[in-house]
């Protein structure tokens, strides 16, 4: 096998072809890096940021795809993936996960040592979130703490300290990880009850669509009272208002339980977040005119 062919099955493993993933995690992560510079962060800081979020995304790709290898080779979406298909070995993702997790933590080293210090859950909880689907029957809860601990490490790169507001957004981003993931899950539902994989849609059964509306309604609640706190003003309430279409918009997709539309609908949620992230954006640039 070529160098080319190696790193294209690299690629696939880590998803660096599909970067909504990165995007559902650098959206809250930049809510943090803008707020707590308010609305003026340090250039660098936002570049450890996005780097370190691409890095460690793809590192936890390659241990979900190791959490799941017996798994995914029953399910007709994955099991060409490139490590339950045997074209790369079950070392050579382990390998791969630890230097990306590794190159991560080398960015943050010009940062302060708080910093430091909460990189370690961090990675925690992004090696352990794939195998909390055996236990955990809202394992989307897990992974909107593993996907939102960005958002305490930038105001802890930026202050030295990690204010109230801080883990408000980060329960905000918990809400906004149920709905996007239970969206998800509907996609994969039957694949699910076959295997014994527990997802919060199948937790919430028949009032999974009630449920995602109700986790979207929350997080656009605690990111209102977020923005109080730091004395955010209508530019970033017309934001959310904006996030809101796009929440009501996703119900138009997802309430038919098309597997098709509902995995529309999760794609979509990067214009979710986009939005909250333009309204904090815009409402700093405005006030510091």
């Amino acid at each position: 096998m070529t160098l080319i062919e190696r790193l294209s099955l690299y690629i696939q493993l880590t998803r660096l072809h599909r970067p909504i993933g990165i995007l559902l995690l650098l959206w809250p992560t930049l809510w943090g890096v803008w707020i707590a510079g308010e609305g003026h962060p340090a250039w660098l800081i936002v570049l450890i940021f996005t780097l370190g979020t691409a890095l460690m995304r793809s590192a936890g790709c390659a241990i979900n795809d190791y959490a799941d290898r017996h798994i995914d080779k029953h399910v007709e979406r994955t099991k060409e993936r490139p490590l339950t298909s045997g074209k790369v070995s079950e070392r050579e993702t382990v390998w791969l996960a630890a230097g990306l997790a590794f190159a991560a933590f080398l960015l943050i080293l010009p940062l302060n040592p708080l910093t430091w210090l909460l990189s370690f859950p961090a990675v925690s909880l992004a090696a352990s979130y794939p195998f909390t689907k055996r236990f955990l029957v809202i394992p989307q809860a897990y992974l909107g703490i593993a996907f939102g601990f960005g958002i305490p490490m930038a105001f802890a790169a930026q202050l030295g300290d990690v204010p109230p507001v801080a883990w408000l957004l980060l329960l905000a981003n918990v809400f906004w990880a149920i709905a996007y993931d239970t969206e998800y899950a509907m996609v994969d539902r039957d694949d699910d009850i076959h295997l014994g994989i527990q997802s919060s849609a199948l937790f919430f059964g028949k009032y999974d669509v009630a449920a995602v509306m109700g986790c979207y309604a929350i997080t656009l609640a605690l990111l209102a009272v977020a923005g109080q706190m730091v004395g955010l003003g209508w530019i970033y309430d017309a934001g959310l208002l904006v996030a809101a279409g796009v929440a009501l918009y996703h119900y138009t997709l997802i309430k038919d339980r098309s597997r098709k539309e509902c995995f529309k609908a999760f794609l979509h949620n990067n214009w979710f977040g986009a939005a909250v992230f333009a309204g904090i954006a815009l409402d700093y640039l405005v006030r510091t005119r």
